[in-house]
């Protein structure tokens, strides 16, 4: 007889070994440089698909987070001299608590409201950027960042190495954003995204799941951001821009926000897609929203779903674990 509770998390079962599979091979079958910047962008993305994919907020803002991140880095690794490390675990604090203290006031609102308050904070953001110049170096960016870190005493130079380094940072925050879907916290995220007057009438703390789930969220894109500095070597302001938050969005929507594994999916379609289109046609965005539409369309549960799919018709059971 089934059983009526969650599936128990497991490690390793087949949605984490597919990721690792992937993240193993990458690098053999694209530019290293290619394979990190693919590992940074699904670590963003992830924060999408915890928050749309768990509790059902579509966000405009992650970027904002992300910015934050890669700006906070740059500072501490060129005028602060820190280590990578602790720079990288301050990123991520101050994306938890910057999102934290902004989804106090966002989640008073739902539906497009919420989404609204999420774009007009992530504009906010820019135009402090602009504002700060000289902090953030304006529209110039942050530049003179150190090329050559190290990480516990690990030299981090050469491209190989700092894709293991966002290859390992994509997996950690992939094994946790797993482990807390399926824990008895994320059990009530499901819950508020399916229905949450009734989740409220049961005595859940609706407002307060949904700041911690935005907080969350918001550290991993500021983890992104301060992987996507060090590996530049400067952060650019489209960092923080609007359009950073669309592009992890949709990478979000191309894999399927279904599954943590969806994240990967969809940063390793867009940036291998729109590396190879933007070298035939200038317009190459517009076959990108052609594809966005398919999928919205037929393929709601994006690129993961196919695999999901067949592993239910062949094998019996689901991918997603």
């Amino acid at each position: 007889m089934a059983s009526s509770t969650p599936q128990a998390w497991r490690f390793p079962d087949l949605t984490t070994a597919i990721v690792v599979v992937i993240l193993a091979v990458m690098p053999f079958l694209v530019p290293t440089t290619l394979a990190s910047q693919v590992a940074i962008f699904a670590t963003a993305t992830l924060s999408v698909t915890l928050l749309l994919g768990s509790v059902g907020l579509l966000s405009f803002g992650q970027g904002l987070y992300l910015g934050f991140g890669a700006y906070l880095t740059g500072l501490l690794l060129r005028d602060a001299g820190l280590g990578l490390l602790p720079t990288l675990v301050l990123a991520t604090t101050a994306g938890t608590v910057l999102a934290g203290l902004l989804g106090i006031l966002m989640v008073r609102r739902q539906g497009v409201y919420f989404v609204m308050l999420t774009l007009a904070f992530a504009q906010m953001g820019y135009f402090a950027m602009l504002s700060l110049k000289d902090i953030t170096g304006g529209e110039n960016g942050l530049t003179d960042l150190p090329r050559t870190m190290s990480l516990a005493g690990l030299p981090i130079g050469s491209p190989l190495s700092f894709y293991l380094l966002t290859a390992g940072a994509f997996l950690l925050a992939f094994l946790a954003v797993q482990r807390l879907n399926a824990s008895p916290f994320g059990s009530v995220l499901t819950a508020i995204r399916e229905n949450e007057g009734r989740s409220e009438a049961m005595g859940y703390d609706v407002k307060r799941y949904k700041i911690a789930a935005v907080a969350i969220a918001g550290g991993i894109a500021g983890l992104a951001g301060g992987l996507h500095a060090a590996f530049l070597g400067f952060v650019p302001p489209n960092d923080i821009e609007l359009e950073i938050s669309q592009r992890i969005l949709v990478m979000a929507i191309i894999g399927g926000v279904g599954s943590p594994a969806g994240a990967l999916v969809g940063s390793v379609f867009y940036t291998l897609v729109s590396e190879a289109l933007s070298e035939l046609w200038a317009r190459w965005m517009a076959l990108i929203a052609l594809l966005l539409i398919a999928i919205v369309l037929y393929l709601p549960g994006g690129l993961w779903s196919i695999g999901r799919r067949l592993a239910e018709r062949f094998g019996g059971r689901s991918a997603d674990a």
